[in-house]
C-alpha cells in the first residue's frame, strides 16, 4: 500500500484519494463468552450479536446487558445472582492491583466493581479486537522515526492502532520495539503476547503506579529503538518520555485527553507539549500582540514533535508541528490541522486546509517535517548543527518564524553551527565542511539568546551573498 500523500507546497485541499487495503478483524469472541453462564452465550450466539458487540455488562441484581456502539440490549429480564457471578469469577483469572483481569492469549479484558468489602459485585467484560490495517492511515507518520501521541476519547480505538504500530514496525520496519503493557491490554494476558503485536517485545508492570520506572527500564536493560506505551497519564510518566525521548529513542504513546489543548490544561502533562512557564513581555511586545504584558510561553521542544487526534475511527486529525500548534494554542491563534477521511469504501482522503510546515518533502529538514515528497528546493538557510540538540533550534526557529532548516548531513548545508570543542568528536563533519567550502561559525554555549544571535548573523551574511532572500 503506498503511503498518503500528507500534502503538496502550495496546493492545500482535498488531495488524491488514495485506496487502502481492505482491514482484518479479529476477536477471539468464544474465548470471551466462554466464561459467561450458557443462557447468556445462547443469547450472543447469532452473528448479529456478535457484530459490533462492545462489552458485556454484569451488575449484582440487576439483568444482564449486551452493549455496541449508540445502543444497548437487555439479555435476560432475571437479575444476576451471586451464584452466577461466581461462576463467572471462577473461570476468570487473577484479578490484578487495578481490578483487571483477563484470558490469556487474548485481547479481551474484564474490569470489576467492588463493594466497600472488597467483594465483586459487577463486571465490565471488553471484548478486545486486533485490527490489521488500521495504521494505513498514519503508515508515513510511522514511518518518519518522529515520536508519535495519538489522542482520542476512550473507546474510539487507540489502543487498536498503537497495537498495529508496534507488530508494523517490529514486523515490517525490523525495529527493536519493546511495548509497556501496563493492564495487558496491547498484548493481552498471559505470559506470551497475543500475535497481534508481531516480534515486538512485551514488559509487563506488576502495578499501574511504578509505570514510569518500567518505561525507564526498558531502555536501560534492553535497547530498545522504539518504546509503545498506552495512556501516558501522570507526571512521572511524562517525564519518563522525555527522558527516553531525548536517548534517541523514538516513542509511540497514547495520552489521556481528546486534544491537544487538553494538555496545555493539564499540569500534569503539559511536559509531552514542552512544558509552560509563565513570561513577562515588554510594553512593545506586549502591543504588538494584543496580549497581558504576563503570558504562558512554551519552554522547550515537545517530547513528541507528531501528534494525532482520533476524533472517530475513521477520521483522524494531524499535527505534522505541535510545536507550532501549540504556541498557537497559547497565543489564540487558529489551528488547522491535517485531516485525513476513511469514506465506506475504504479510500483514504487527505485534507490540508493549511500551507504544508517548513521542511515538508525535504527527508534532511527538520524534525518536525513528514519526509514523504520531494520538493523543489527553497531559500531558507540550512544549517547543520554539531553539539547543539536539533530539537532545541527546531524550537527557537519556529518560536522567532526564522527562515532557517536544520539539515543532518554537512554536504546539504550552507552552514555549519558548533559548539566550542564539538567538532573535535565530530572529525568527519569538519573534515566535510572543509573540503565543501561549508563555513563554520563557533558559539560558547547553546543558551537560547547566543543561538539567535549566531542565527540572525548567519541570515545577514547569507542575505547579503543573496542566498536568503
Amino acid at each position: 500500500m503506498a503511503a498518503p500523500v500528507p500534502c503538496a507546497p502550495g496546493q492545500p485541499g482535498l488531495l488524491q484519494p488514495i485506496t487502502i487495503r481492505e482491514q482484518r478483524v479479529t476477536d477471539d469472541l468464544d474465548h470471551l463468552l466462554a466464561v459467561l453462564p450458557e443462557s447468556l452465550q445462547r443469547q450472543l450466539a447469532s452473528a448479529e450479536r456478535r457484530q459490533d458487540l462492545l462489552e458485556v455488562v454484569l451488575d449484582l441484581g440487576r439483568p444482564p446487558e449486551a452493549r455496541y456502539p449508540g445502543r444497548r440490549l437487555d439479555l435476560e429480564d432475571a437479575p444476576l445472582s451471586r451464584e452466577a457471578l461466581d461462576g463467572i469469577l471462577a473461570r476468570v483469572g487473577r484479578f490484578g492491583g487495578d481490578n483487571r483481569a483477563g484470558i490469556a492469549r487474548t485481547l479481551h479484558r474484564i474490569s470489576a466493581l467492588r463493594n466497600r468489602a472488597g467483594e465483586v459485585i459487577g463486571l465490565t467484560c471488553r471484548v478486545g479486537r486486533a485490527v490489521y490495517g488500521t495504521v494505513a492511515i498514519v503508515r508515513d507518520l510511522v514511518e518518519s522515526n518522529q515520536s508519535i501521541l495519538i489522542m482520542g476519547y476512550p473507546g474510539v480505538g487507540k489502543t487498536t492502532v498503537l497495537r498495529e504500530i508496534a507488530r508494523v514496525l517490529a514486523d515490517e520496519m525490523d525495529r527493536r520495539v519493546v511495548v509497556i503493557d501496563t493492564s495487558n491490554e496491547i498484548a493481552g494476558d498471559g505470559d506470551i503476547p497475543h500475535p497481534a503485536i508481531g516480534r515486538a517485545r512485551r514488559m509487563q508492570v506488576p502495578d499501574p503506579q511504578h509505570q514510569h520506572r518500567v518505561m525507564i527500564e526498558a531502555v536501560e536493560n534492553h535497547m530498545p529503538e522504539v518504546i509503545v506505551i498506552d495512556e501516558i497519564g501522570s507526571e512521572q510518566e511524562a517525564w519518563a518520555a522525555r527522558t527516553i525521548a531525548e536517548r534517541g529513542v523514538q516513542l509511540v504513546g497514547t495520552a489521556h485527553g481528546r486534544h491537544l489543548a487538553n494538555l496545555i490544561k493539564n499540569p500534569a502533562l503539559r511536559d509531552l507539549i514542552g512544558g509552560l512557564q509563565a513570561v513577562t513581555l515588554g510594553d512593545e511586545e506586549a502591543r504588538r500582540r494584543g496580549s497581558q504584558k504576563t503570558v504562558q510561553e512554551r519552554c522547550g521542544p515537545p517530547t513528541f514533535p507528531l501528534a494525532v487526534e482520533m476524533h472517530s475511527r475513521d477520521c483522524w486529525h494531524v499535527h505534522w508541528n505541535v510545536a507550532r500548534t501549540v504556541d498557537a494554542l497559547l497565543r489564540d491563534r487558529p489551528v488547522q490541522s491535517q485531516v485525513r477521511r476513511l469514506d465506506e469504501r475504504g479510500v483514504l482522503h487527505v485534507q490540508n486546509p493549511s500551507p504544508c510546515p517548513p521542511g515538508v518533502g525535504d527527508p534532511e529538514g527538520s524534525s518536525t517535517a513528514p519526509p514523504a515528497l520531494p520538493a523543489a528546493r527553497d531559500t531558507r538557510l540550512r544549517i547543520y548543527p554539531s553539539g547543539v540538540t536539533p530539537h532545541q533550534l527546531d524550537a527557537l526557529i519556529d518560536d522567532r518564524q526564522l527562515p532557517v532548516q536544520v539539515v543532518r548531513t554537512v554536504d546539504r548545508a550552507d552552514a555549519v553551527l558548533s559548539l566550542r570543542n564539538s567538532l573535535s568528536r565530530d572529525p568527519g563533519a569538519r573534515q566535510a565542511a572543509k573540503g565543501l567550502g561549508v563555513p563554520i561559525h563557533v558559539i560558547k554555549s547553546a543558551n537560547p539568546n547566543q543561538l539567535q544571535r549566531a542565527l540572525e548573523r548567519l541570515l545577514l551574511r547569507f542575505h547579503a551573498r543573496g542566498d536568503v532572500v
